[in-house]
């Protein structure tokens, strides 16, 4: 049984924080594969929904944040989830680019915990520099 009403309005009948943010993850469409975390407010949910792009809220520069807006490696949105409490977003996107992270890599997730070291598990896909022109 799902704990949302489904007679509310859509952004209503999620569990917004008390800040008015949401985590959201995105997930590669074709592969599965966790590229990110963020976090989304109402305004960049809708944002999302009707753009077709991710938007998230970017919580240090305290402005809604359209993935890609530098990097041109924006997120299209092919299906958009919540869970069971309705409190955490899944986007499943397909990232342009094949670039989600700021350090140049397919994937934000990519430090590995060997030992008791975290190590870099994936390789940088294309010199941040060259993305960002810093």
């Amino acid at each position: 049984m799902s704990d949302l009403d489904p007679d509310r309005p859509w952004l209503d009948a999620l569990k917004w924080d008390e800040q008015g943010m949401m985590p959201a993850i995105a997930q590669d469409a074709a592969s599965g594969k966790v590229l990110m975390f963020a976090y989304m407010n109402r305004e960049s949910l809708r944002e999302t929904v009707n753009s077709g792009s991710a938007v998230y809220w970017s919580r240090s520069r305290q402005r809604l944040w359209r993935k890609g807006e530098e990097s041109g490696h924006m997120q299209r949105v092919r299906a958009i989830r919540t869970d069971c409490d309705g409190d955490v977003l899944l986007l499943s996107i397909e990232q342009v680019g094949d670039i989600a992270c700021h350090t140049g890599r397919e994937s934000c997730f990519f430090h590995q915990l060997r030992g008791e070291s975290w190590i870099a598990a994936e390789p940088v896909v294309k010199d941040p520099k060259d993305i960002y022109g810093k």
